[in-house]
This record gives structure tokens, sequence and C-alpha cells, in this order.
């Protein structure tokens, strides 16, 4: 997972050298995609409690980086095609999760405001804190499972120029996980970020 983090990474770098020139060529009227690329930190509450004898649940600090692949609206809603992946830099105590994720956007714009929903698919990892999560039946202890995970979600772009924007984003993830009686966890990210959006792309109202 975090070599798929590192190609994540590697993918957006390539796409905006491959197409910067390109775009920067063609009216924002008539371009019929728009490539943009994001990054931030996150902060992760990973749906998993402790069970040693600190207080709360699994918490991690990461940073999340992606790219949006739009096309013309629909109807005042803008749709794109997103990727992006997230990995923990700072894995708490009881556990950490990393993944990459793929799937649809849909934005409106309201002058420099652009609310966003999403739904994503990907895989996952959850790694567990030494010496590993036991089992409900306690008869096993993990040290990390994999798993596809689904993310809901949505957020807010507000552009401060043509070619950044400040960026709030938060999903609500699906986990499965052999160290729970139901087999599952949800796990809730919030990332505060940059945008940057490839060629000059005019606001609409």
């Amino acid at each position: 997972m975090k070599t798929g983090f590192r190609a994540l990474t590697l993918l957006c770098f390539t796409l905006a050298a491959s197409s910067l020139a390109r775009a920067q060529a063609i009216p924002a009227a008539s371009r019929p995609l728009t490539l943009s690329a994001f990054g931030g930190l996150t902060g992760t509450y990973t749906g998993l409690g402790s069970t040693g004898a600190s207080i709360g649940g699994g918490k991690n600090l990461g940073i999340t980086a992606g790219a949006d692949l739009g096309w013309k609206p629909f109807h005042r809603y803008y749709p794109s095609v997103e990727v992006r992946g997230t990995y923990p830099v700072d894995k708490g105590k009881v556990d950490s999760q990393e993944n990459l994720l793929f799937g649809l956007r849909v934005a409106r714009f309201y002058g420099n405001f652009r609310p966003y929903g999403d739904f994503l698919y990907g895989r996952g990892k959850v790694t567990y804190a030494s010496p590993g999560y036991p089992n409900p039946s306690a008869t096993l202890l993990y040290l990390d499972s994999v798993s596809n995970v689904f993310s809901f979600g949505g957020g807010l772009d507000y552009t401060l120029t043509d070619h950044f924007a400040l960026k709030i984003d938060g999903q609500f993830q699906h986990y499965s996980v052999p160290v729970t009686t139901s087999g599952t966890i949800y796990s809730k990210p919030i990332t505060i970020g940059v945008v940057y959006r490839f060629g000059a792309q005019a606001l609409a109202n």
C-alpha cells in the first residue's frame, strides 16, 4: 500500500507535467476536460477502540494526495473522476490506516465556493499497534489486515486564484476487519489542504 501511495503521487506529477502546456493554450470556455491536483493533512478517527490502558479510540495524522479529471457540466453540476491516497505519518496508539481510492465526484459552483460530494472505492490496509490487536474471541493477535474500502463524503473548495484553492474534506469509510464482532470498522478522516488547477479555469455561478 505504501508503494501504491508513492505511485499515486508520481501519477499526479506526471499528469501535471504532461497536461500543463496543453491546458494553458486552450481557452477555459472551450476546454472539454479540466485537471486539478490536491494535497493536505488528514486527521483520522479510525473507528477502532483501545484494548489497553489508553483512553479513546484510534487516531492518525496522515498525508492525502490526489487528482480530479473533470468534464463539461450537466445541468450546472460538474462531474469528475477522482483518485486519492492517504498515508499515516503519525500512526497513533491503536491502529493506522492507509488506502488508495478512486471514484466519482460531483460539484456545484457558487462564485468562489465549490461544494461537492463523492463516492470512492479502493483498497486499504489497517496496521495494528504492537503487539497486535486481538480477535473477538481473544485467540489470535492480528498485526494487520487488508480489505476493500467504501468511502462516502464531501467537502468544499474555496477559490483563491485561477489556479489555487483551499480544501476541506470529510469522509466516512467502511473497512472489513477480523478484530471486531461485526467484522467492520467505520473511520472518519478529515482533510485540510490546497488544490492546484491546471490551466485558467473560469469561475461559474
